[in-house]
């Protein structure tokens, strides 16, 4: 009965709170003397004596992994689940740090993240040292701000593994947790303009007696330093004259080169055109030429082939007429000859046809004007006479 927990406790993670501590090391605090005897019947108003009484912490040691009495009042803390105004009254305990460090591991293993980062963060303030019982039984030294360190970064503590818990960067990002600003970051700029005035201050003394140091041992210097410093102005009063004359120099120079410049460009265009128009002419002149040149091989090639169908055609007149003189000649002697006079006529014929095909000029010796007058055949057009 008396390692039970509270029937009023709510799960924790969804689990027991109790679970949160491994079964061997639990099993280990419920044999322990100090288990038995100093926390059975403990309730939350007397778990705060038995608090102020620790004088060190740590999980187990010795060989058989005795617990600590701070392990036991975790423990117990779980098992009946204070309320968590009394855990952050632990916390906020100035007097006792071990009663603040109980405090702060519990509300590690039991708390919210976003809780965890606000009570436990301004803890870092705490210097304090603390007493921490390793594993093989001796002590070693350690500080508040240190071990709240290891609950904020690790994942075990006191031989018990943490909860996991979100990075502070994450949390801000999502606006749960305002950005962390130091209790020591005042301090530090008071000290940080303190030092610079100071600074400040020592620099002007130091100036100061320089210059009456100085002053005082040679009256002339101070003469010597102002001619330098006349000569000086002078000198560079002159040379932002001499550089002020040859800028203007050399912008005159720009602006001529740049004006024969366009010249020369725009002669050297005006020379591109004339060359390129004088070819234009050349090539004009030759496809000219050259188109004179075969309308006069046309020209010839139509006037003799007009000279051979005059001879051609000379030549059928005068065999009509041979024929017509024939035919009368032997029309009266023979009515044979007669029926035969049509078939005299057929080559005839024939002949007028040839001529009448050669002169559709579809036969032209040039294959363009042949295709051309084939084309004017076919729509009934005359044929080109060439």
């Amino acid at each position: 009965m008396a390692n039970r927990t509270d029937p009023l406790a709510k799960s924790i993670r969804g689990t027991n709170p109790q679970n949160l501590v491994e079964k061997i090391l639990r099993t280990k605090i419920y044999q322990h003397t100090y288990w038995k005897e100093q926390c059975f019947g403990l309730t939350a108003e007397t778990l705060v004596d038995k608090a102020m009484e620790l004088d060190h912490l740590g999980g187990t040691h010795s060989g058989t992994r005795k617990p600590t009495p701070f392990m036991c009042l975790v423990m117990k803390m779980l098992q009946i689940q204070p309320d968590k105004e009394i855990v952050v009254e632990f916390i906020k305990n100035p007097e006792y740090k071990y009663v603040r460090v109980l405090g702060a591991f519990y509300l590690r293993l039991t708390g919210m993240d976003v809780d965890v980062y606000h009570y436990l963060e301004p803890l870092y303030n705490d210097y304090r040292k603390l007493r921490l019982k390793l594993n093989d039984g001796k002590f070693t030294l350690t500080h508040v701000d240190e071990y709240i360190d290891e609950l904020l970064t690790k994942d075990y503590s006191c031989d018990i593994a943490l909860p996991r818990i979100k990075k502070r960067w994450t949390l801000e990002g999502l606006g749960s947790l305002e950005p962390r600003r130091s209790a020591l970051e005042d301090d530090f700029e008071e000290e940080e303009e303190k030092e610079e005035d100071d600074q400040l201050a020592d620099g002007l003394d130091s100036a100061a007696d320089d210059k009456d140091y100085y002053r005082a041992r040679s009256p002339t210097r101070e003469k010597d330093r102002d001619r330098k410093r006349d000569s000086h102005r002078y000198r560079d009063r002159d040379y932002d004259r001499d550089r002020d004359y040859d800028r203007d120099r050399d912008r005159d120079y720009e602006r001529d080169y740049d004006r024969d410049g366009g010249r020369r460009d725009r002669d050297r265009d005006r020379d591109r055109y004339r060359l390129r128009d004088e070819k234009d002419y050349g090539r004009d002149r030759e496809r000219d030429r050259e188109g004179r040149d075969r309308e006069r091989r046309e020209r010839d090639r139509g006037r003799r082939r007009s000279h051979s169908r005059s001879r051609s055609r000379s030549r059928d007149r005068k065999d009509h007429d041979g024929d017509e003189r024939r035919r009368r000649h032997h029309s009266s002697t023979s009515p044979k000859r007669r029926g035969e006079a049509p078939e005299d006529e057929a080559p005839k014929k024939k002949k007028e046809k040839k001529a009448a095909k050669k002169d559709d000029g579809t036969d032209h010796p040039d294959p363009e004007i042949a295709e051309q007058n084939r084309l004017r055949l076919s729509l009934g057009l005359k044929p080109l006479r060439v």
